[in-house]
């Protein structure tokens, strides 16, 4: 038996490597440049943790941004899980009239510009801001992000259910288990690839988005974090505090990779059973 010469994967390895550290590089620099001296930064003298303490220590406060962005993501994840799980599933596994032409009409939001439909949708926030809801601004925003996110997460969610093999929901159907209990006990734990794919792609979505928030949040106590990061890093004369500009990218990076390293095996399951399928 011939041996593996191991040289071979050395351009592999090497390639690999220097993309992780590109992609890394501004991580680091982040999280670096958060505690380095910066005499334009609250961490004058020394490394420490200066900056950190002013983004703490901020008016509204971090706590509240970090709440808000957090509310917002979990509404959002919870609206497109709900939606495009079974959306994928009825695209997937029935035959209705139009089906196509409506998952073509789906799929063709995604070629809308996003700016363009914030348009529309801030008028309508204007008509219904007014309605009673305790914090109907977060509610608003956790919606619209979620409609951005649903043509490709209903498009995930179908491919998913579509690698399942029929028989398997057959099986449950002659058991005696009705479409929903296939549905819930079946299907959904084959998907759970497609589903993790899914709610990480909405939560990333969520959480770093700027530009909706920008056009839909007017107070400052609903601000989340990556808005308020950009009033917040304004100072006397239009100088900018690059320190606790620094310190929130790394407070907004954290949730970010800890769910990706959490969720990884699973993320990559769900894009291979796609090609898997093709």
């Amino acid at each position: 038996m011939q041996e593996s010469n191991p040289f071979q994967r050395t351009p592999y390895y090497v390639l690999t490597g220097g993309l992780a550290i590109i992609f890394l590089f501004p991580i680091i620099w982040s999280a670096v440049s958060s505690v380095s001296p910066s005499p334009g930064s609250d961490q004058v003298v020394g490394y420490g943790l200066g900056n950190y303490a002013t983004l703490a220590n901020a008016p509204t406060g971090l706590p509240t941004w970090i709440l808000n962005s957090a509310a917002i993501s979990i509404m959002t994840v919870s609206f497109v899980l709900a939606v495009s799980m079974l959306g994928g599933y009825a695209f997937a596994k029935f035959a209705f009239p139009g089906k196509n032409l409506i998952f073509l009409a789906t799929l063709a939001i995604l070629m809308v510009p996003y700016a363009t439909l914030l348009i529309p949708l801030f008028i309508l926030h204007n008509y219904l801001r007014d309605v009673p809801i305790l914090g109907w601004n977060l509610v608003w925003l956790a919606l619209v992000l979620g409609m951005f996110q649903l043509p490709f997460a209903t498009y995930m969610m179908r491919i998913s259910f579509e690698s399942v093999p029929r028989e398997l929901e057959e099986a449950a159907l002659v058991d005696g288990g009705g479409t929903f209990a296939a549905f819930r006990h079946v299907l959904m734990p084959l998907v759970r690839p497609g589903v993790v794919t899914v709610g990480l792609f909405a939560f990333l979505a969520a959480w770093n988005d700027f530009f909706a928030p920008l056009v839909l949040i007017n107070s400052a106590a609903e601000q989340p974090l990556p808005l308020a990061l950009v009033n917040l890093r304004q100072q006397t004369m239009g100088a900018i505090n690059f320190g606790s500009t620094e310190a929130g990218v790394v407070v907004m990076a954290v949730p970010c990779l800890f769910l990706f390293l959490l969720l990884q095996r699973d993320y990559v399951q769900g894009f291979m059973s796609g090609a898997i399928k093709g």
